[in-house]
């Protein structure tokens, strides 16, 4: 169960490139899919946050405004050692607003305060932007060219990626000992991570099946293939046709791949055979999934970045911008790229 063993559908070659020299190299804004109304009890902030854990940061910004931690909600977990601008909101109801400029520091700026009607949700967001700056580049430049035009042109595999799965893959260890009779998890926290490791690593080996026979980016007879922008809207394919062909080329659909829970998989035909065989020697898995109670989902199988854009800025500087939907990661994006490592010289894209 090793995230750097799963195939690449462009492979690495010679390319070699260094993220996160600086917090700064990697810049995340998130984006809304909607304006806070303007009213209510809960107070958003928008804050930017350099080297700081979200979930610290919400529980400072608690004990500032002198509310339950449970007051507070947040979209997601952005990276830690990175500048990083997310929403946060906090419920004031029969409380005084405190002045927020005052947890400015080095490390945290309020950039937006706006009020609205109701708490902010995990999930609740459009994507993320990024902003990239990969140094110490080496490798072939004509090919490094190749390959951000293949990116722009025709995405990635969505492979959720290696931070998914915890340090050395630890959530998959934990998960498989829990499956096969070990001790559950008894903190709430640790069963969804557990949960979402197993999920996604049943995804993770159906895409990679997909790429090894490279038909990750076609539709084969029963495929579920989901409408772009959305999480449920899916149809099954029940041969693929030339309008089939132009939709996916457009990205207008995507084939997908199971997150696995109760009830009969909509896929069916080739794709089901595809599926059944890559998981058949994780049915103990799909089972426990099964029994929690989770219901069937589809994901898409390839990521496409928005707006991606690059530019060298020197001979061994490279930056990235593009945008991602929610749940997908920019890790997926780099290691179809090239070899990367942080400053330390620890792989975090392979």
């Amino acid at each position: 169960m090793t995230f750097s063993a799963l195939p690449y559908a462009l492979g690495q070659g010679d390319r070699q490139a260094t993220i996160r020299a600086a917090a700064t190299d990697f810049v995340v804004e998130e984006q809304l899919p909607f304006t806070p109304d303007g009213t209510g009890s809960h107070v958003w902030l928008f804050i930017q946050k350099t080297e700081t854990n979200t979930d610290w940061l919400a529980q400072k910004i608690a004990r500032f405004a002198g509310v339950s931690p449970v007051a507070v909600g947040y979209a997601g977990l952005k990276d830690r050692h990175a500048v990083t601008s997310q929403w946060f909101s906090v419920n004031l109801q029969g409380k005084t607003e405190p002045d927020w400029q005052q947890m400015n520091s080095d490390t945290i700026k309020v950039q937006h305060i706006v009020r609205h009607s109701k708490k902010l949700k995990r999930g609740v967001l459009s994507g993320n932007q990024f902003r990239l700056n990969l140094t110490n580049v080496t490798g072939n430049r004509q090919a490094w060219l190749n390959s951000l035009e293949t990116i722009a042109k025709t995405g990635v595999p969505n492979y959720f990626a290696e931070q998914r799965f915890g340090h050395q893959g630890r959530n998959l260890t934990q998960v498989d000992a829990w499956f096969h009779g070990g001790e559950a998890p008894r903190k709430r926290q640790s069963r969804s991570m557990w949960i979402s490791a197993a999920r996604s690593w049943l995804f993770n080996l159906v895409l990679a099946e997909r790429i090894r026979q490279d038909n990750w980016q076609q539709a084969l007879p029963g495929d579920v293939m989901l409408l772009d922008g959305t999480r449920a809207s899916y149809f099954v394919c029940q041969g693929p046709d030339a309008t089939i062909e132009q939709r996916l080329a457009k990205m207008d659909i995507h084939p997908t791949g199971p997150l696995w829970g109760a009830g009969e998989s909509p896929v069916e035909h080739e794709a089901q055979i595809l599926e059944q065989n890559v998981l058949a020697d994780w049915s103990v898995w799909c089972q426990n999934l099964a029994e929690l109670g989770l219901k069937q989902e589809r994901r898409s199988l390839r990521l496409f970045p928005q707006n991606f854009q690059w530019q060298f800025l020197t001979e061994n500087r490279l930056l990235i911008e593009f945008a991602l939907p929610p749940g997908s990661y920019a890790t997926a994006v780099l290691r179809e790229l090239a070899l990367i490592t942080d400053a330390a010289g620890s792989k975090i894209a392979e």
